[in-house]
């Protein structure tokens, strides 16, 4: 038995398919992962992602430390509840993890994924030497993450039926990548899908309530399978399978994420200035094959007769209709094909993202 969210037993109520995710038993899908994708797409839906770990960070060097921890610069968070998204590098420039960082007064709050907590927490705490600063696991909080075009306007609604017009009202005033408390509810407009959306982070009983609340009103339950399609249409990493700790940002199309300041160090900087001179030899970029079949994880892709890379996510797309994968290949080749039980097929070399509002993104 793995660890499980504070709204486990919910799940079991809607007859979810469970399985272990990150030593966590996590729902997969509710009966159909198909259906799932399309009512994120096309309407709103509900996920937990409570197994996500959530810290508090605060001190008078709790500015200073995430300069230095960081390779993206928190200097952007010009207010209150703006988010910053992020890698953490260890010294070698390689991918520890990705993360959300939000400004939060006069400390930050942090957002890490759940297969990553135990290295994440020892990583950032030794970085704590030095820097008058505490973390804080928030282990007793839950994560809901309602997705979708109509996601806005169905938790205003049943915020408002259960005497939640404040919490309502925040939300309406939200911006994208923006966060803020409204109570003991911390409500931002960030998620995994590429669609509109609000993740609220709430104590345990009120997500308990809250989950009852929107399935009963009509908002459907969203797992874990149709959140990775989601996100891999919206051309999102997955750590362990898109970067991790032998690859830097640079190789990871996270360039976003990386500020490289001649005033300020972080770790691992020196390796990422190394290669914004030099480049990259092997760079993440996005595969679309239009005939049939469906590109997997770790299918080997060739330029010619040259092996040069491998998948690294990859699936049917349910919005697009043809299979989508994003792959570490050699930089600047050309002419790709992956391999298919045995057989080469021709893919296309694109810019994720794959599908944006419903609709083709991509470029070739």
């Amino acid at each position: 038995m793995g660890l499980r969210t504070a709204i486990y037993p919910l799940h079991l109520t809607s007859n979810a398919k469970m399985v272990d995710f990150g030593g966590w038993d996590m729902p997969i899908h509710y009966g159909s992962q198909l259906e799932e994708h399309h009512l994120v797409r096309n309407s709103v839906g509900v996920c937990d992602v409570s197994h996500m770990t959530v810290i508090d960070l605060n001190g008078p060097d709790a500015k200073a430390y995430l300069l230095n921890l960081l390779p993206n610069d928190v200097n952007k968070l010009d207010r209150d509840g703006r988010a910053l998204y992020s890698a953490m590098l260890n010294e070698a420039g390689g991918v520890l993890d990705d993360l959300i960082v939000y400004r939060d007064g006069d400390g930050f709050r942090i957002v890490v994924n759940c297969a990553t907590r135990e290295k994440d927490l020892q990583w950032m705490t030794q970085q704590t030497a030095g820097f008058d600063c505490t973390l804080m696991e928030r282990s007793e909080l839950s994560i809901l993450a309602i997705q979708g075009p109509e996601s806005l306007d169905r938790i205003q609604q049943i915020l408002r039926e259960h005497d939640k017009a404040v919490e309502a009202d925040y939300v309406a005033g939200l911006k994208p990548f923006i966060g803020g408390w409204c109570g003991d509810w911390f409500l931002a407009r960030t998620g995994y899908t590429g669609e509109k959306g609000v993740e609220i982070i709430l104590p345990a009983a009120d997500a308990f309530a809250l989950w009852e609340q929107l399935i009963k009103a009509g908002v459907a339950p969203i797992g874990l399978g149709a959140r990775d399609t989601l996100r891999l249409e919206a051309g999102m990493n997955l750590y362990g399978s898109d970067m991790d700790e032998t690859v830097t940002p640079f190789e990871s199309n996270m360039d976003i994420t990386v500020v490289l300041d001649e005033a300020r160090d972080f770790i691992g900087k020196e390796k990422l200035a190394q290669q914004a001179i030099e480049g990259v030899e092997r760079e993440l970029v996005g595969l679309v094959m239009l005939g049939r079949g469906v590109i997997r994880a770790h299918y080997p892709i060739y330029s010619g007769e040259e092996l040069v890379g491998e998948v690294t996510s990859g699936a049917f797309s349910p919005t697009l209709q043809h299979a989508i994968a994003l792959a570490r290949v050699q930089t600047g080749k050309e002419n790709l094909e992956v391999e298919i039980r045995g057989k080469r097929h021709s893919v296309e070399k694109v810019k994720p993202p794959f599908a944006r509002n419903g609709k083709k993104a991509y470029k070739i």
